[in-house]
């Protein structure tokens, strides 16, 4: 997300949000250094992402974020500053958008996904948003700007939320102060932009993305805005494109020799997954049945794949496991092997789905969602003890996942565990933001003392740790 587009958002916010809201935001001290430290950006992020994750369409689809954060992270591993932790989450929306955020979160829509003609396409724009976090760009324009721009900063998730919903009233708004700072913002930003777009091609490149790529897709969008200049696709808003960027993305091209790239299967399997969600489902059925039987898709596996979904949410389970089968027969991938675990659960057959996640962790053992969908299963039948055997070892790894720590939580209330559940609860909890919640269940946990010592001292440490936090953020 550039400048151009931050700060004319941002004096919207400021026009209209209540000032009270600042007091709930974070003193984050003397605004002169010119970059934000670690600590200053995560207390802005937890204000920033605590709203988005509350949002209607913030999609919890752990297949998706899983295959996002693959990607991203392939990209990470061969970009400067690569040691950063970074989040890519997906919002349900048509429009063709990514927009990065403090903390190293970027946001991607649907829209962008299903529009993208290669994974390529896909990369390339991840690429320039991963760009924009490693060179700091969003890090050095927040420190520079005055203590004001804090609480303004910090309810940006609103005003982004707000403006995706109705986009007409958040654009009349913004363009009636566009013009305050318009001359200065445009030379900052290009500068910005063109940074990013010259760090991500080379970060797609080394990642083995074509990176003819971002050009096409680039001259894609800006076609689509000659076309559609009332309704401009939402990426050219938020990062709007020169012929001189593209000129610059061209001319680096010409010195590439020729080379022939490949999707891979997870990326239209990934496009057959969102768009299994479009419409009705008796309208995803008839997209993908005509597909097939037109023979007019980019991957049979994923038409079948899409069909199999479809099927699903129409609640046509046996339907759903032919189309599954076929897709997997075409297409073995973790992917497949979910949704046929997913199938036999919502056929009733929980032997069969346990066999089926078993099998798949076998194959896919670092797949994530297999693991959910396990966990969860066993969870359903009653296996709580069994749930807690394998989630309790991972969370001592992956401390980062909400979902782990959520279903972490049930396991142990299913044993009767409460001070236990209750803290993986709040780890939840504090991992979306929420710190609040966080520590009201680490006072309940306490209340119901039926840990040992350390478990009661770990947690009340745990308790004061979030509590200074909780101040910290909340200073005026």
């Amino acid at each position: 997300m550039k400048k151009s587009f931050l700060l004319p958002l941002v004096l919207f916010i400021t026009l209209v949000w209540p000032p009270a809201y600042a007091t709930e935001l974070p003193d984050l001290g003397e605004s002169s250094r010119t970059y934000l430290t670690d600590e200053q950006e995560q207390t802005l992020a937890r204000s920033i992402m605590r709203d988005i994750y509350s949002d209607p369409h913030f999609l919890d689809d752990p297949a998706i974020e899983a295959y996002l954060n693959d990607l991203g992270y392939k990209l990470v591993s061969h970009s400067p500053g690569s040691q950063r932790v970074f989040d890519f989450f997906v919002l349900q929306d048509p429009t063709v958008n990514a927009f990065a955020l403090p903390g190293g979160h970027i946001g991607v829509h649907t829209g962008l996904i299903t529009t993208a003609d290669s994974e390529a396409e896909l990369a390339a724009v991840l690429a320039h948003e991963i760009s924009h976090v490693t060179q700091q760009h969003l890090s050095r324009m927040i420190a520079s700007q005055d203590r004001t721009f804090w609480p303004t900063m910090a309810a940006l998730a609103v005003a982004i939320l707000a403006s995706r919903s109705n986009p007409s009233a958040g654009t009349a708004a913004i363009a009636g102060v566009q013009a305050l700072s318009m001359q200065s913002q445009l030379s900052f930003s290009r500068e910005y932009e063109k940074e990013a777009d010259r760090m991500g091609f080379d970060v797609m490149q080394s990642a083995g993305y074509d990176p003819h790529a971002m050009a096409s897709f680039f001259e894609r969008l800006q076609r689509s805005n000659r076309l559609y200049e009332t309704d401009a696709p939402a990426y050219l808003r938020t990062h709007p494109l020169t012929f001189e960027r593209i000129a610059d993305i061209e001319s680096r091209l010409e010195k590439l020799p020729y080379k022939q790239y490949k999707d891979s299967s997870d990326f239209q399997l990934i496009r057959a997954r969102i768009k299994s969600m479009d419409g009705t489902a008796s309208d995803a059925i008839a997209l993908f049945q005509s597909q097939i039987k037109e023979k007019k898709f980019t991957s049979e596996a994923a038409a079948q794949y899409g069909l199999a979904l479809a099927y699903l949410r129409a609640n046509q389970p046996n339907e759903s496991e032919q189309a599954a089968q076929r897709a997997a027969r075409l297409s073995p991938s973790p992917l497949t092997s979910l949704m046929l675990a997913q199938i036999a659960v919502k056929s009733g057959k929980q032997d069969l789905a346990l066999n089926r996640y078993r099998t798949g962790l076998t194959t896919y053992p670092n797949y994530r969602p297999l693991l959910y969908g396990y966990a969860e299963t066993l969870l359903d039948n009653n296996k709580s003890q069994e749930a807690l055997n394998i989630l309790k070892p991972r969370t001592a790894f992956r401390t980062d996942d909400v979902r782990l720590w959520k279903l972490l939580g049930r396991s142990y209330a299913m044993l009767g565990k409460q001070l236990a559940s209750h803290r993986a609860t709040a780890e939840s909890l504090a991992l979306t933001g929420d710190l609040h919640s966080a520590i009201e269940q680490l006072n309940l946990g306490l209340k119901a003392g039926d840990g040992d010592f350390y478990d009661l001292s770990s947690t009340e440490a745990r308790r004061k740790e979030w509590q200074a936090m909780l101040e910290e953020q909340t200073k005026k």
